[in-house]
Parts: C-alpha cells; sequence; structure tokens
C-alpha cells in the first residue's frame, strides 16, 4: 500500500495494460423508475474501473446503493471476469474483451478504498494498493474525466436531472423519467462498447486498439473463472467465535453441516474470520481455519426470507423503537415481514418506498443460479416497445475529451 508520487510532480507512466487502474464512483445525472409500477425512484450510482494504459473501461457497476467497500467489490469482480455472460444477461450483442486483474489499483482517499475487506482481497489476489497524493487531483483525473464524459451522455436521457438545477430549468425529471436500473446498466453497457471503438483525442487510436496492442505484448491478462467467488474475497469482514449451534450475527443464526469437525475443537480455534454481502445475508463466508478457502453457510432456519443488511438494520431499529430490549431472531423476521406488507402497500404512493422495494428485489435475487458480479436478471418490465431502443440511439462518449 502506497501512495504514487514522481519527480517533477508528474504522474508516473506506464507501459502495459493492467498495470494500473483507476477507480472512483459517482451519483449518475438521472431518474430510474421501479420495474413494476414504472415510477420514479431517484438517482442511482456508478463505480467505474478504468486502464490507465488503454482508456478502456474495464469494470462497471450501477447500483441503487451508495459507494461502498461492496461497490468497489462489484467493480473488481466486474473487471476480473469474463463480461460474456452478463452482456447476454442484459441482451447486449456487442463484445466487451477488457477484463483482468489489474497489478496496481489507483484510488483515492475515501474510507471505502481503505477497508480490510478491500486491502484483503487485493493481497490474496496480488494487487497492489496506491493511492492519491493529497493534494493533487491530477493524479486521479483519468477516471474522473471519463466519468464526466459518460455524463455528459446520460443528459440526453428521459428523465435527467443534468448537472445543475440552472442547466435543467424547467424540465421535470421525475414526470420524464422512463427507464428501470437494469435498462440504464444496459444502455451504459452499450455506451461502453461504442466508446472502445472510438479514436481517442490523446491516444491517436481506439481504447481498444491500445488494449488490442497491450494484449499482443504481453499475452491475454489471468481473469477470474468464477465471479462469485471472486467477489467474496472483497466483502465486508466480519469475526465471530463458533458456538455448538453455528455463527451468531446480529441476532440471525447460522449453521451448516461443514461446520461439524470445527465444533469440538472450537475453544482452540478463536474468532473466525467472516465474509457478509450486504445485498443478501441469508448466508455468510466462513474462512476454514487453516485459512485456505471459505466455506458457505446459510441460515439456521432456511425458512427465513433473505433480506439485505440495510433492511434487517431498519427492522432492529423498529424493534428498539418499541421497547424490546432483547431481541431474537423470530421477532427480527416477524418485524421484516410487516415491514415488506406496509412498504409494498405503500410503494404506489411514495418514491422512498418504491426505491426500497426496488433495493429489496435486486437483494432478494442477488445469488441466482447463474450468479453475476452485478445485477441479478430481471424479468421484462411493461414498457413502451422502442423505450430502450430509443434510448440506445443516444450518443455514447461520441465526443473524448482529452483525457
Amino acid at each position: 500500500m502506497r501512495s504514487l508520487q514522481s519527480a517533477g510532480d508528474e504522474v508516473p507512466a506506464v507501459g502495459t495494460i493492467l498495470e494500473r487502474v483507476q477507480i472512483d464512483h459517482t451519483v449518475i445525472d438521472v431518474i430510474v423508475v421501479d420495474k413494476r409500477e414504472r415510477r420514479p425512484i431517484g438517482r442511482p450510482y456508478l463505480t467505474v474501473a478504468i486502464d490507465v494504459y488503454s482508456r478502456c473501461i474495464i469494470g462497471m457497476v450501477v447500483t441503487l446503493e451508495a459507494p461502498s467497500a461492496v461497490s468497489v467489490g462489484l467493480c473488481l469482480a466486474h473487471a476480473g471476469t469474463d463480461k460474456r455472460p452478463w452482456l447476454e444477461g442484459l441482451g447486449v450483442e456487442a463484445g466487451w474483451p477488457m477484463s483482468g486483474k489489474p497489478r496496481l489499483l489507483y484510488l483515492d482517499n475515501a474510507s471505502e478504498f481503505k477497508s480490510e475487506a478491500l486491502r484483503r482481497g487485493c493481497d490474496q489476489h496480488g494487487i497492489e494498493l496506491a493511492y492519491r497524493p493529497l493534494g493533487r487531483p491530477h493524479y486521479g483525473g483519468i477516471v474522473e474525466r471519463v466519468i464526466g464524459t459518460a455524463m455528459k451522455q446520460i443528459h440526453e436521457l428521459p428523465g435527467t436531472t443534468f448537472s445543475n438545477p440552472g442547466e435543467r430549468g424547467r424540465y421535470d425529471s421525475d414526470r420524464e423519467a422512463a427507464l428501470t436500473l437494469r435498462e440504464l446498466e444496459k444502455w451504459m453497457a452499450l455506451a461502453v462498447t461504442n466508446y472502445h471503438g472510438t479514436t481517442h483525442g490523446t491516444l491517436g487510436q481506439t481504447p481498444a486498439g491500445r488494449w488490442a496492442e497491450g494484449v499482443a505484448a504481453t499475452g491475454l491478462p489471468p481473469v477470474a473463472t468464477n465471479p462469485t467467488v471472486f467477489l467474496v474475497d472483497f466483502l465486508p469482514v466480519v469475526r465471530r467465535t463458533l458456538t455448538r449451534a453455528g455463527f451468531v450475527i446480529d441476532h440471525v443464526h447460522y449453521f451448516s453441516n461443514a461446520l461439524k469437525p470445527w465444533i469440538s475443537r472450537r475453544e482452540r480455534l478463536g474468532p473466525f474470520l467472516i465474509r457478509r454481502d450486504p445485498r443478501d445475508i441469508s448466508r455468510i463466508w466462513v474462512l476454514e481455519p487453516e485459512g485456505a478457502h471459505y466455506v458457505e453457510v446459510p441460515y439456521r432456519t432456511m425458512a427465513n426470507p433473505s433480506v439485505s443488511l440495510w433492511e434487517h438494520r431498519h427492522a432492529l431499529a423498529r424493534l428498539h423503537e418499541r421497547g424490546v430490549a432483547q431481541v431474537d431472531e423470530a421477532a427480527l423476521f416477524r418485524t421484516i415481514a410487516q415491514m415488506r406488507e406496509i412498504a409494498s402497500t405503500a410503494s404506489k404512493t411514495t418514491k422512498r418506498m418504491r426505491r426500497d422495494a426496488e433495493r429489496r428485489n435486486v437483494a432478494t435475487t442477488a445469488h441466482s443460479k447463474t450468479p453475476s458480479p452485478l445485477l441479478p436478471p430481471e424479468a421484462p418490465a411493461q414498457q413502451e416497445p422502442d423505450m430502450v431502443a430509443d434510448a440506445a440511439r443516444v450518443p455514447r462518449f461520441d465526443q473524448i475529451e482529452q483525457w
């Protein structure tokens, strides 16, 4: 872990693909709608990873969740794995061959970039971490400029909020909003693949051509064969002691027969390192005592529904408001069920409830039979037949800045 800085205050040069990758986040300047009612639920977030050498975008995440260590992990999982299954799931017929594990990940000093989860994951995969020198904003300029270019194109989409109120004028972003989160992700994928084939002003060639040159010089970069396994290495870390009944995390019990060999010697093992996906806490991944691999451990009560961590915390806060001093698992999940019923009834009337319902939909289907490092497959929504096609015709990264 280090800070990059060279003599003369110049950003150090790079000589090949994946030698240095920059990651950053932004809120997207467009209102999205829920897939059921197609009513506005607010602005999503974008996390992008860009290869400095080729200026190719190698990873992208579009989510309703605010930037966090999980966003970084999802973006790395997208960057480090074959994108063809994900593109097929979106219905995008385009090539995006730019994938691989970065040699060095270059980040700003935000807290989500300094988490234990990210540090441990990078250590495990041989990825070096480096941070932008304080007071040197141009060190992170490449990823920031590509985000800025993307936002200019976003302003052509229905439901855009533009960059500021003055630019928006009387445009009613909520009223004009038309795209679901999944449809916006599809548009972004098309935009990126189009950008890769556009001549870059600074490079004097297309990013795809520059990437191909890098591959010819160094060979195909290694990719992670299993997106879910790769993502687990970057999920948030918790530590718990093993009991006779398994693990207890935030009043929720987890158990698997795979734990039985460890239970008899649990007192000698100490706390276990556990990874948990905040989007769906119905299972955890426990690092075995020898530290060689993770074991997947589900709820002890399999009838409990999949829930996200934010939903769990809201229910816990509700119980505390009611004066419940001793929270048990059954009461927690009863409260979650009650909150879901209320949200279902209210979702037609308030944007916040609709947004929460959409977040819950993402959370409860995050682990499908064909795992994806991004969002789960979304069923076709009721929409005008040409809505996505019209959005796809919007210019995509056509005016490349000199970055």
